[in-house]
């Protein structure tokens, strides 16, 4: 099996656990356990799917955070179009199992949401379009910030996995009662694409501003330290 093989199938397995994860626990269990429940959820998400593929591909599972490591360099173009077919594929299939869950019970209906990302009068607190541009713009950023932080060389070896996961936890305590938090454009298309009507008229904005902060996030963090590669940048001059 080739490496693009391996970092395709990687990326679709880890993203499609993220959408069951993180998703899957707002859709079925939300009203059980609240925002805190669901952000510890997609936090779980992904700091086990971190320890789980990390070593085949990064566990990026976010076309957000793969586009914005090839800006800087630090995600092969030639592996690039793996990660984005992977993560897209595996939430689109995430979103289909959890749909054929949620439907199982009489109850269900898509129209109230389907961890849906939305601004205006679907945002879940009612947050204007240029609020929510702002807050995933932010969010993303931190989540940038941190993956170059924690894929340092001289950081410890084992452990990015944490402290990924942890501000991931926190990036959707502040965004869910904003947008439902996106920061991962395939988590967004993942579930819009069975919502439909207005969650795949919004979801240009779930698309673009992650990219856009995701991209800030990077190079803010080589402009605060412009000479402190990244473990990825490292062995990839290393290969």
């Amino acid at each position: 099996m080739t490496r693009n093989t391996r970092i395709l199938l990687a990326e679709l397995f880890g993203t499609f656990v993220l959408v069951i994860g993180g998703c899957g626990s707002a859709v079925l269990a939300g009203e059980k356990i609240g925002f805190l429940g669901v952000s510890i959820a997609f936090g779980l998400s992904l700091l086990v799917m971190a320890y789980t593929i990390g070593d085949i591909s990064g566990c990026h599972i976010n076309p957000a955070v793969s586009i914005a490591l090839w800006v800087a360099k630090k995600t092969p173009t030639g592996e690039l179009p793996f990660y984005l077919i992977g993560q897209i594929l595996g939430a689109i299939v995430g979103g289909g199992v959890l749909y054929l869950i949620a439907s199982g019970n009489p109850a269900f209906d898509i129209s109230k949401g389907f961890a849906t990302n939305g601004f205006g009068e679907h945002s879940p607190g009612g947050y204007s379009l240029f609020a929510c541009a702002i807050a995933e713009i932010v969010l993303t950023f931190f989540l940038l910030f941190a993956i170059m932080g924690t894929t340092y060389p001289k950081f410890p070896t084992g452990f990015a996995g944490i402290p990924i996961g942890l501000v991931l936890i926190l990036i959707h305590l502040v965004g869910i009662p904003v947008t439902n938090t996106s920061v991962n454009p395939a988590r967004s298309i993942g579930v819009a694409v069975y919502q439909g009507g207005w969650a795949i008229e919004q979801l240009w904005l779930f698309i673009f501003a992650p990219i856009i902060g995701a991209i800030l996030g990077v190079y803010a963090y080589k402009l605060f330290l412009p000479n402190r590669p990244s473990r990825v940048e490292s062995n990839l001059e290393a290969s």
